[in-house]
């Protein structure tokens, strides 16, 4: 590692621990986390309702809605629906009452409720006669039937004069969709206003082991007509909103490893959301709250048709929901996102087929990756020994011109330049494997292929392994735990760093500058995915395997050689010249003509 790459590590090292420390969640302490589990059985105390008075069965409301009034009373009856994916429970409200995913679980091994009472409520408020009403409060006659694999449920209110208001769900023998569907007839005079208002509000359970991790990964997604994709902040806790002027297709409401959707057929005609976080409620993780304007005529014409998805945020199913729907799932920046979408999540998928232990299928992509990156492996490794090899003359270079930095600059890129030798080259290959580094780090916190994987130690590989409790909180993001693999590759890093410094022409204070980005990482990975921290650590141990087979294959003696033969050329007038190396001469005796030409202005 030269002077370059001590610097730019360093760079790189404050970044990254100045973002974490304001912006990385705080792992909740571990004694917690079964009260917060246990506590999700316990009702909420204020699943929100919907604010428009619930009819009632008086003479008065009779005369307030009409045709209505039959079916404002009744008791609540539930139809159950079960699929390979999912297990259902309609209320007669119109509603789904209970949804549960039938091959997941929570942290904890409970069945895993996306919509249950306690957390979810429905509202599809309309103008009817000119007075609202939520029409998801009458009682509906339920009846099922089959077309070919799929189950429809029916919710139907027949009024007078053949006029009626039917909710149909269709549920697929498999899958995470469940369509739905509003058909009236003869309401055309009763049903005023220019929409009709459905509002969902989400209270989110813990599902995870971590709940700040939770909240930092929970947000409201939406994508508009114009297909233009966006969403409110995942890491804010206070209340965050949004409205909407103009037509959307979908809104999702999006945890860490799961996603609850509504996507319109047509469109929605505008509408809101907001999340909001509790740090005092230890059992939720953010509320959700919908608010969308579904076009009257869309409901007058049956074309109100929709469809939900209740499911896992996974890029194998995502993409066929719906356009850019598989944007719910956050791989990074370019060019991270590339990297993830066409390199590390095909070959993880690929490797799944043939390999059940994930800790395996790690370490086989470590070193599919190695081998990819092997030529600019090779490229580093060359580089620093080159500089190493120029060492003394470098070190001679600076004690000649003591405090005069730019006259060292100058002797320095003339040795580069007589020498053949790029300074930059054990750099910028460090740079170019950056990309990759950063991929693994948006993919592996939301892989959900992680959750629940055990390996070793670790009882889920997509969050953080608490081998050890300590009985405090340790400040900047490190948390009340330890975790075993980030510990590991903490030391693996060191050894590495020690490992290059032997190669490093730095000294002094920047040589051991590369000792703190370990330190640095082992603060923000500790609360981590386990198998980000396990891929790191792999990572380290393969380099060390990487560099001493190239060693063996490089000769110092060649390489002094060739460094000779490029002075003698140099002495001669026909100096080894990069087009890089002419830049970057150039760039500099402009900068030093530049600087005289400034201090002979202060002089006059």
């Amino acid at each position: 590692m030269d002077r370059n790459s001590a610097i730019g590590l360093t760079l790189i090292a404050a970044l990254l621990l100045v973002y974490f420390y304001f912006f990385a969640a705080k792992p909740i302490p571990q004694e917690k986390i079964d009260q917060v589990i246990a506590s999700q059985t316990a009702p909420l105390d204020s699943v929100k309702k919907s604010q428009i008075a619930q009819p009632t069965t008086d003479s008065a409301a009779i005369k307030q809605y009409g045709n209505l009034s039959a079916y404002l009373s009744g008791s609540e009856s539930v139809t159950n629906i079960d699929s390979k994916d999912l297990s259902i429970s309609f209320s007669n409200h119109g509603t789904i009452k209970n949804l549960e995913l039938k091959n997941y679980k929570t942290y904890t091994k409970k069945p895993l409720f996306l919509v249950s009472p306690k957390t979810n409520s429905f509202a599809l408020v309309g103008q009817y006669e000119g007075k609202e009403v939520n029409i998801y409060s009458l009682y509906y006659k339920a009846a099922t039937s089959k077309i070919g694999d799929t189950t429809v449920v029916t919710f139907e209110a027949n009024l007078d004069k053949g006029a009626s208001i039917k909710h149909i769900y269709s549920v697929p023998a498999s899958g995470f969709e469940v369509g739905y569907k509003i058909e009236t007839n003869g309401l055309s005079g009763s049903l005023t206003g220019e929409s009709l208002t459905f509002t969902w509000n989400d209270k989110i359970p813990l599902v995870e082991k971590d709940i700040h991790d939770s909240r930092t990964k929970t947000t409201i997604n939406y994508y508009l007509a114009e297909e233009k994709f966006d969403g409110l902040s995942e890491s804010a806790m206070e209340l965050k909103t949004e409205a909407f002027a103009k037509p959307l297709k979908w809104i999702a409401i999006r945890q860490k490893f799961f996603i609850n959707s509504i996507i319109a057929k047509n469109t929605f005609s505008g509408g809101e959301i907001s999340t909001q976080g509790n740090e005092r409620d230890s059992t939720t993780v953010k509320e959700a709250n919908v608010k969308l304007f579904i076009p009257k005529a869309d409901v007058l014409a049956n074309k109100a048709n929709f469809k939900y998805y209740f499911g896992p945020n996974d890029y194998r199913i995502t993409p066929d929901v719906t356009k850019d729907f598989s944007l719910n799932l956050s791989l990074g920046w370019p060019p991270m996102i590339w990297i993830n979408k066409f390199v590390i999540i095909p070959v993880f998928h690929f490797l799944e087929g043939f390999i059940g232990n994930y800790g395996l299928i790690i370490v086989i992509l470590v070193i599919f990756v190695k081998l990819v990156l092997a030529p600019l492996s090779y490229s580093s490794f060359i580089g620093m020994a080159k500089m190493k090899l120029l060492k003394p003359e470098l070190d001679a270079i600076k004690l000649k011109n003591g405090d005069n930095a730019a006259q060292q600059q100058q002797d320095q890129m003339k040795l580069y330049q007589q020498a053949g030798v790029n300074p930059f080259s054990g750099c910028i290959p460090l740079i170019l494997q950056m990309p990759i580094l950063l991929a693994m780090f948006s993919l592996f916190p939301v892989s959900i292929e992680l959750r629940q994987k055990t390996f070793l130690w670790a009882d889920d590989l997509s969050t953080y392994d608490s081998l050890i409790q300590l009985p405090f909180t340790v400040p900047f993001g490190f948390g009340s735990h330890i975790s075993l693999f980030v510990v590991l590759m903490t030391v693996s890093q060191l050894i590495a760093t020690w490992q290059n410094n032997q190669m490093s022409t730095v000294e002094g204070p920047m040589k051991s500058m590369g000792y703190i980005m370990p330190v640095v990482f082992m603060f923000i990975l500790n609360s981590f995915s386990a198998g980000l921290s396990f891929y790191y650590l792999v990572s380290n141990l393969a380099t060390f395997a990487q560099q001493a087979i190239i060693k063996r294959f490089v000769d110092e003696d060649k390489i002094k050689a060739i460094i000779e033969e490029n002075k003698k050329k140099a002495a001669t007038g026909t100096p080894t010249k990069s087009k890089f190396m002419n830049k970057l001469s150039e760039a500099m005796k402009a900068s030093e003509e530049a600087r005289k030409a400034a201090d002979a202005k202060k002089k006059k």
